[in-house]
This record gives structure tokens, sequence and C-alpha cells, in this order.
């Protein structure tokens, strides 16, 4: 795994300790280095002052404990010769007359930099400004600006880096550190820090546990991620810290971008190790987007060069990292807040439309399939909220040769029981008359026989918009935009796209919770038949049973795929191999290498050649994170070159 595709495989470890024992704690530490080289770990991180204990007090003070922190780590450092990892290790160091609480930074037996801590506690139950001294204290202001008063320390190895500037750059990746309290200060170091480059953050931390701590640290770690567009990876103190006053759980989190990807379990006895690939690439793309993130050219910051020794190719180690195969949709916890944000956003979306331009009614094409099914559920959501009669929301059914008494009959029984008003406009003849007008033989099924159909449909709604002061409200979602799957003038068009933000997986998801939450059981019937019902255009006459023969992802591809692919080619502007890897590894039970090839493939020609049909599409409100507007979130010409 390693660095492939961006990601960093990253670990917060907590070893079983003894509050003064270096030695002990040392071979701790070395027993978890070792799990994490066998598990491909690229960097490591350990608790504050994990080589002393963090609840030494007044030993602090005492020549023996330095001396023996300062041999063991000498020890650890010495055990990474040879190894392909980083580690951070907390110890107490002493610099001229002043002991710092610092992080070291160790790669291949050298300390590459040393960072002290900077907001040091001094309320409650702790008090280490008694014992320590502040980072700042390492840097000192000058006309210039910020600049190190204590740039090198001198330690067994030689002059190594020191101070609270140091930013740790690999090859692929950038890191900063800060230390316990410094995560909870008004301005963390790891703003600034993730301003000047760092991409992951690591915390060694000893926060004592307290009843609603837990919560409040995990959000904080959360929050900071998202805020910084970073990755973040916390580790603290375990069980073995002195239990005088406080207890400690031994939490650790990794965070990314304000998704907690990992944590461990707490009070554990033995050490404990939680493990994660952090996705940079990912972490880029946000921060690409975010003007906030320029460097500021007054800050003093060193980059310190870390090349830390690489794994051969034929290294392989297990995936931590979970890709979800429903990107689009809400965890179960979330879900009803997630769906009525969605309604809300639509609901209010059509209210703002419909008060504007002063129509009378709202007109739907309602075939029994899911897109309509969700805007007209929509547009009778909105009636209700403008406290206007749902008769105002008028539903269209045009069978034509391809419909099915399935779709039909669902069509007709939603219609009914949500009290809306009702036309029938059949189209077969008249797509019959116009198909012999431009002389097209009715035998031939192919995409003059389609398009004409989703015209002429078209037709029908706009012009009884006309004839009832109304407002075409389209059906077509995100996912159909992005692949292209709609007819250029037909389907492609209305007066306002109320499903255009939304894609498949998610329309589908939305109609089941509406079944489920927001209607009786008569029309849930009808609603979740409408959910199990393949997707169609139903432009092509059915089988001799009556059923529907066309089906769209026998043509285009699973929507569940295309939706996987549209999220990470929209969201984060991955490349084709990338996203191949992520969907093999999130659908590896559901489809092989080869499918998964094929449907990338026919997405990504569709996607690039296709871009016509969103130039021009009509308005429609952004609802998730990406949207294909050509007014805002995608401006792309419609002849570039497929990538």
């Amino acid at each position: 795994m390693s660095t492939n595709f961006g990601f960093v495989r990253v670990a917060a470890a907590v070893p079983a300790m003894r509050v003064a024992d270096c030695a002990f704690n040392a071979d701790r530490i070395k027993r978890q280095i070792d799990e994490a080289v066998e598990e491909g770990v690229e960097v490591a991180c350990f608790p504050e002052l994990s080589i002393t204990g963090y609840t030494c007090a007044d030993l602090f003070f005492t020549q023996s404990l330095q001396q023996n922190a300062m041999r063991e780590l000498e020890s650890i450092c010495d055990y990474t010769r040879g190894k392909a990892i980083i580690i951070l290790v907390g110890a107490p160091l002493q610099v001229d007359n002043d002991l710092f609480n610092c992080a070291f930074v160790i790669t291949d037996g050298e300390v590459m930099g040393v960072v002290p801590k900077v907001n040091l506690p001094n309320t409650g139950e702790f008090y280490e400004k008694r014992w320590f001294t502040s980072g700042r204290a390492a840097r000192e202001y000058t006309p210039g600006g910020i600049a190190p008063r204590i740039p090198k320390i001198e330690i067994w190895s030689g002059e190594v880096p020191f101070g609270t500037d140091l930013l740790f750059c690999t090859r692929n990746y950038t890191f900063g550190v800060e230390i316990c309290e410094d995560l909870w200060s008004p301005l963390p170091p790891s703003t600034q820090l993730s301003i000047q480059g760092a991409e992951l953050i690591f915390n060694l931390s000893s926060s004592n546990c307290l009843v609603g701590k837990h919560a409040f640290r995990r959000q904080m770690i959360t929050q900071q991620s998202a805020r910084v567009h970073c990755g973040y990876i916390y580790t603290s103190s375990g069980m073995g810290e002195s239990t005088t006053d406080v207890v400690f759980s031994g939490s650790t989190y990794i965070a990314e971008n304000g998704v907690m990807l990992e944590e461990g379990e707490r009070f554990q006895r033995n050490s404990t190790m939680v493990i994660q690939e952090i996705d940079i690439e990912r972490l880029r793309t946000d921060r690409q987007r975010n003007t906030n993130f320029t460097k500021d050219k007054a800050g003093h910051y060193r980059h310190i060069n870390v090349a830390p020794i690489e794994r051969g190719e034929e290294f392989t180690a297990p995936v931590h990292r979970h890709f979800s195969t429903t990107p689009f949709l809400p965890a179960k916890r979330d879900e009803d807040s997630y769906c009525m944000d969605v309604f809300s956003i639509q609901t209010s979306a059509l209210m703002r439309r419909w008060e504007h331009t002063r129509s009378e009614t709202m007109v739907v094409g309602v075939s029994g399939g899911l897109d309509s099914t969700l805007a007209l559920i929509v547009c009778v959501l909105t009636a209700d909220q403008l406290g206007y009669d749902r008769s105002r929301v008028v539903g269209v059914t045009m069978p034509g040769f391809g419909t099915s008494d399935r779709t039909y009959n669902n069509a007709l029984d939603l219609m009914q029981m949500l009290g809306i008003t009702h036309r029938e406009i059949p189209i077969r003849e008249m797509a019959e008359q116009h198909l012999a007008d431009i002389g097209h033989d009715l035998d031939t099924h192919d995409i003059t026989y389609e398009n004409a159909q989703a015209r002429i449909r078209t037709l029908v709604l706009m012009d009884i918009a006309n004839q009832m002061n109304g407002l075409v409200v389209g059906t077509g979602d995100l996912s159909e935009l992005a692949l292209g799957w709609c007819t250029y003038s037909g389907d492609q068009m209305s007066m306002y796209g109320v499903n255009a933000g939304i894609p498949k997986t998610l329309v589908r998801y939305l109609v089941r919770y509406a079944a489920e939450n927001l209607f009786g059981d008569d029309l849930r019937r009808v609603l979740v038949d409408i959910v199990d019902t393949p997707v169609s255009p139903e432009l092509l006459p059915t089988d001799e049973q009556g059923e529907i023969a066309q089906k769209t992802e026998d043509k285009v591809g699973p929507y569940e795929l295309h939706d996987f692919f549209i999220w990470y080619f929209l969201r984060y502007g991955f490349t084709r191999e990338k996203i191949r890897y992520m969907a093999c590894q999130a659908f590896e039970d559901q489809y092989d290498e080869a499918t998964i090839d094929k449907w990338l493939n026919v997405f990504m020609r569709r996607f690039c050649t296709q871009q016509f049909k969103r130039s021009c599409m009509p308005d429609g409100p952004k609802v998730v994170n990406v949207s294909l507007s050509p007014r805002g979130d995608w401006r792309m010409p419609s002849d570039a070159t497929c990538i």
C-alpha cells in the first residue's frame, strides 16, 4: 500500500508503560515499532513523554530520569536503523537551563528534528509549568518576523533542528507536530503548520479521562482535521500512568478532513495500536479549492527533509482503509436529518421558483419510475408548504411504445393517492405520425426511434405548461447528466430541474425513505414497488409478457458503480487508475476487476463526450457536495479530449 495513489499508512500507538521506568517503556515502544513495520506503517506516533511517562511530577527534575530518558531515546533511535518507518516519541529534554516537553522525530537511526510543546496546562490536576518551559522560549521576534532563538540542539548524534517551526518533508507528504494541550488552545500550532504545508498532523498527548471528555476531544480532533484539511493522528497515554489523582484511557484517533477514520479501544491494559491510510491527494484537492491555504510569506518555518527507507515493490500489507460503495448515502444514524435536509433543499428551491414565476401550476411528467416519483413528491411537499391545493400539481402520463403495465399503473396510483391533477396524453400515434413524416421505419428501433418519443413528451409537457400557466419540473438526476443518459432537447430540458443535484443511488434511497416515513400504507406499497422496478426510459417495446425490455443498467452499467465514479472524479478529481483501485477495493465482493474496468471506461467516455448536454441544462438546486451546473461547480469545454 504505502504511498500508492497518495495513501500514507499511519499508526497511533499506546505502549504498555510504567511511570519513570524508561527501560521498560523503551522496550514496549520497540515491540510496537516492529509491529508497525510488519504492517507497512510509514509513520507511527507514540504518546507524550512516552519514554518516561507523563505523570512523573517532580521526578522530571532529577538528573537520573533525564539521563535515563536520553539513554533509552538513543537506544530506540538505534533500533530504527534499517527499518522503513518514521516514529514520533515523547521525552523531556534539557536545553541550557530549560526543560522542554518534546516530540522526537526519528527515522533510520537518526533524529530528524525535535518539537517542544507550546501550550502548557497550569490548572486543575496539571501543573506542567512547574517542570517545563513553553516552546515559545525557543523562538524570538526579530525585525524580519518570528525566528528560532534556539535553531539547533546538541544530542548524542550531533546537532539537530529544534523548534515549533519545523515542517518534516518526505518525497510524498509533509507533516507537522503538536503536543496535547496545543490542540486545546485558541490557535493550535497545527493551524499554522497546515497553512504552511503540513498535510498530516501528529499529536503526542497525555490527556486524562473524565466523564464527557472523550466525546469532546473526539469532536475537537475531527473538527480540526476538517478546518485545516489535514490528516490528524492523535495518541494519548494509557492505563500505565499514575492514578494518584486522574486516570488515562489510552485514546487513539485517526481523522481525515472531518471524518473519523479509526479510533481504538480505551482502557486497555496491554499495548494497543490503530492503523489507517490517509489520502494525501484527497486533502490536496480540497486545499486547492480553498483560497485560504496561501502560505504566510512573513512566517518563518523550516523544512526538514526526511528520507525514510523505502520498501521494495514486493512488499504488501492488508489495506485498512474502507471505501464505501455508496458515498452519496448517509450513515443509518444520520438518515432522518440527511433525508429531510435533501427534501428541504429541494422544496425550498422549488418554492422560490414557484412564487417568483407566479405560475398557477407545476407540471410533471409521471412515468412510474424513480426520478419522476421523486420530482412529484417534491412538488407535492412544496405545494403543502406554500398552502396551495395539491390540484395545482399536474401529473402527466404519456404512454408510448415501451410503457409497461407495472409502471403505468404505479403512476396512476401514485397521482391518485397524492391527490394531484392527472392528465393523460398517449404519444404512440403522435410518434408514429412523426416517424412516418420523416421517413423512419417503425421497425427500426434505433436512437431516432427512441429520441423522437422523448422529444414528443417534452413538447407535450411544455405545451401543457403554457396552457395551464405552469412550469415544467424536470425529473432528470445527476447520474444521468454525468453519463449524458438523456435526450438533448428532450428529457434533458425543463423549466426547473429539481433533481439535477441528486445522484441515482440517492434518488432510490429518498423514495424508499419517503415510503417508510412520509406516507401511509397504501402509498407506501406503490412507492416500494417503484423502488424495486428496473430503471428504464421505456422507449423500446415491452417483451412478450408486457415487461420492461429496455433496462438502463444493462446498457450503461450499474448506477452504484457510476455514482462511486462520479463522487471521486468530480469531488476530488482523482485519476482513472486511482478510482479503479478504490472501486476494486470497495466492490471486491460484488464485481470483478474486468467488470469495473468496463463500466469505468464507459463512464469516462460518456462523461467527456456528453458535456454539450450539461452546458445548456436548466436551473436546479445543488444538493450534495458535487454539481454539474455549468454556472457553478462544473465548467468544461464540450469538445475536450477524453481523459
